[in-house]
């Protein structure tokens, strides 16, 4: 029976799973909705859902181990174990399972050196240095309340800020406010649709309007709701959006800030995260500002896998390589 082993990447968006040969193919995959530890509604069931997407028609009994790479569970440890473990067994899976920091699964799936530097900006936002395929030391990713500064959902705020300032006389008007409209009125869609079928007229954008939006929104879906609203930010900084630009500028500067406070190391520096590995204008101003050689992530769940690999199976070099081609 071939070894199987399995790499979990749960973000703050989505959840994705790899399931590997020991040679280092792809044997299947599965997704699910965010499993961030900190900020996801249900993350153990979105681990379980991808779990089990990727090991269809795949035997349980041929995995020998798996890592799960979640974010926000250096945070919240005890809870990651605990919903990694269950969702393990919920699947039929005996072999053992580990939990690492998010960064090492986005580095070892760029890459199959042991050692370099790695910025993540996607829902979340970090920056971490590798040493011997082990999180050595790390600047941010402090989760969306207290830090994550570039982070899609840092944008997303930035951008519900700048609409707050215009509706409120403090700042002049901004293409942004047609894109958190856009974003209020589909969360009040059933709402609005209620009210037009008794005669109602749709309400005009306010602050108290925006404000319940935001709440609403993070208290259904959490933190990622805001993110959501990053690639709005982007269209609108492209088109030349004086509030727009200011937003992507500040977030490049704190995201080349959070990578520059780890100083100087060995190995390559890779980006990673949907706003870093996209063509970006965030990504091509963080690009410009760290200059040199950089890589882009490819796949996180792969690297998670490969990290499986390499403690399952003696030389895990080969594999680790053709997992992350």
């Amino acid at each position: 029976m071939t070894t199987l082993v399995i790499g979990v990447d749960g973000g703050g968006t989505s959840t994705r799973c790899v399931v590997a040969t020991e040679s280092g193919e792809v044997a299947g995959r599965g997704y699910g909705a965010g499993a961030n530890i900190l900020s996801a509604a249900d993350p153990g069931e979105s681990l379980r859902t991808a779990l089990l997407a990727a090991l269809e028609g795949l035997s349980p009994g041929a995995v020998a181990a798996g890592v799960f790479a979640l974010a926000g569970s250096e945070s919240a440890r005890e809870r990651a174990g605990i919903l990694a473990a269950e969702a393990w067994r919920a699947c039929g899976l005996a072999g053992r399972v580990e939990i690492v920091p998010d960064p090492l699964a986005a580095f070892a799936g760029a890459t199959e050196e042991p050692s370099g530097t790695v910025l993540i900006a996607g829902t979340g936002a970090v920056a971490a240095r590798i040493t011997g395929r082990r999180l050595a030391r790390r600047a941010d990713g402090h989760g969306w309340l207290l830090g994550d500064a570039g982070s899609g959902v840092w944008i997303g705020r930035r951008a519900v800020q700048a609409v707050l300032a215009f509706l409120d006389g403090r700042a002049g008007p901004t293409a942004l406010l047609d894109a958190v409209a856009g974003h209020v009125a589909l969360r009040e869609e059933p709402d609005r649709e209620a009210a037009a079928g008794h005669g109602g007229a749709a309400a005009p954008m306010t602050t108290q309007r925006v404000v319940q939006a935001v709440h609403g929104g993070i208290a259904e879906v959490g933190p990622a709701w805001l993110g959501r609203l990053a690639p709005a930010v982007e269209a609108a900084a492209g088109e030349g959006d004086a509030a727009a630009l200011e937003i992507v500028r500040e977030a490049a500067g704190r995201l080349v800030s959070t990578t520059l406070s780890l100083g100087p190391g060995p190995g390559p520096l890779v980006l990673a995260g949907s706003l870093l590995t996209e063509p970006t204008l965030l990504a091509a101003r963080v690009r410009a500002d760290l200059g040199g050689t950089l890589l882009t992530a490819r796949d996180s769940a792969a690297g998670a896998a490969a990290l499986a690999l390499h403690g399952t199976v003696p030389d895990a070099l080969p594999a680790h390589r053709k997992l992350i081609a």
